[in-house]
């Protein structure tokens, strides 16, 4: 009595063995987990790199509103510094525009009714300066913004120049 057909021993061979799927499932494990990896290091690096550029864009608004005020100032500009904080009035007509600095954020005040609007909210340091150049008040405003990331590869530095037409 047979229990087996006769199976030609090259069809024999040729199946799977358990150590061979053992080896397949440990070499996907590995490349998923690589590819897991790599996905989460691009992930980070994209939100880093998003959140980079909103506070550029920020500070580059923050600069053009403050390039814009010192134009149209009316008065004499005063900047009012201590060791922990800086104010910068400017007069425009009958108002002041007032830029304070405290505790790393950087706030606009147009009048004590409307309140004040936050300009910048991680600010490393900051100082604005006058000096005067070919007759005409010139002002600079020297910017850091504090790294958000452990290992920044570069300083967030703006710088910008504005000229008072008015004195």
């Amino acid at each position: 009595m047979k229990l087996r057909p006769n199976i030609p021993a090259a069809r024999r061979r040729s199946g799977v063995t358990l150590i061979e799927c053992l080896v397949y499932v440990v070499v996907f494990a590995i490349l998923l987990g690589i590819g897991t990896a790599s996905f989460i290091f691009c992930w980070d690096h994209t939100r880093g790199t998003i959140f980079m550029a909103n506070e550029i864009e920020s500070a580059l608004r923050a600069g053009e509103c403050w390039r814009a005020d010192v134009r149209t100032a009316t008065g004499k500009i005063s900047i009012e510094t201590t060791a922990t904080d800086e104010t910068v009035k400017i007069p425009s007509g009958e108002k002041e525009i007032i830029y304070h600095l405290t505790g790393g954020e950087l706030q606009r005040e147009t009048s004590p009714q409307t309140g004040t609007r936050l300009l910048l909210a991680h600010v490393k340091t900051s100082g604005m300066k006058t000096g005067v150049r070919n007759g005409v008040n010139a002002w600079r405003w020297d910017l850091e913004l504090a790294p958000q990331r452990k290992n920044a590869h570069f300083p967030m530095l703006f710088t910008f120049e504005a000229a008072q037409t008015k004195p």
